[in-house]
């Protein structure tokens, strides 16, 4: 879960109004969060099937980096569920079961072309890029999570910023980007999420 993904969620949970509020909005405004979903734009199948096709090297980042993986049919048919149970301003959390490996992942990927890994095809360890997490996080430990009527979607209890402090937060966010510092960008978006904490980048400073 990235920092601006969370600012995202807050945004749009902003449009769901106070209780006791007669501001109507004739959308639900929902959210949702998952992993990675298999052979969708960015995902690493498409790369490592290029980098197989071209007799490698298949490129990871790290030896134990772990992610979360669902199908497209299934991330497709747990939004729609989402979206016909939520009534506006929830987040809802998608059962991804166990993390994978991404190495056991390309040598699965490079036995299933009929190669052998380590020996037809080089696995290639790049290094975590700046900012990039060792295994992927749904939620913060401090988050508290909620069944629904559904066994594979969580209810992902949060507090929900008013629409007009958090316009002025984006509006703030976006002057500070104008201005071209990195570093207030980021410490603003700490004040937002305070939860966030730098990985393997120079804004590690910015936690203290």
């Amino acid at each position: 879960m990235g920092a601006s993904k969370r600012i995202a969620e807050q945004y749009v949970q902003s449009f769901t109004p106070d209780i006791g509020s007669e501001t109507h909005f004739f959308t639900k405004f929902i959210t949702t969060r998952f992993g990675n979903v298999l052979d969708s734009s960015g995902s690493v199948i498409p790369l490592f099937t290029q980098q197989i096709q071209a007799g490698g090297p298949v490129t990871v980042t790290h030896h134990d980096v772990t992610r979360y993986f669902m199908t497209v049919a299934e991330a497709c048919q747990l939004v729609l569920e989402a979206g016909a149970m939520g009534k506006g301003g929830e987040t809802f959390i998608f059962d991804m079961g166990q993390p994978y490996r991404i190495v056991d992942l390309a040598e699965k990927m490079i036995r299933l072309a009929g190669l052998v890994p380590y020996k037809d095809i080089v696995l290639q360890f790049v290094g975590m890029r700046p900012g990039e997490k060792l295994h992927e996080e749904l939620y913060h430990k401090s988050s508290k999570t909620l069944p629904t009527q559904h066994p594979k979607i969580m209810l992902c209890e949060a507090v929900i910023v008013g629409a007009e402090s958090m316009n002025t937060s984006i509006e703030n966010l976006i002057s500070i980007s104008e201005r071209g510092s990195i570093f207030d960008l980021v410490r603003a978006m700490k004040v937002l999420v305070p939860e966030f904490k730098s990985m393997n980048s120079t804004f590690e400073k910015l936690d203290d």
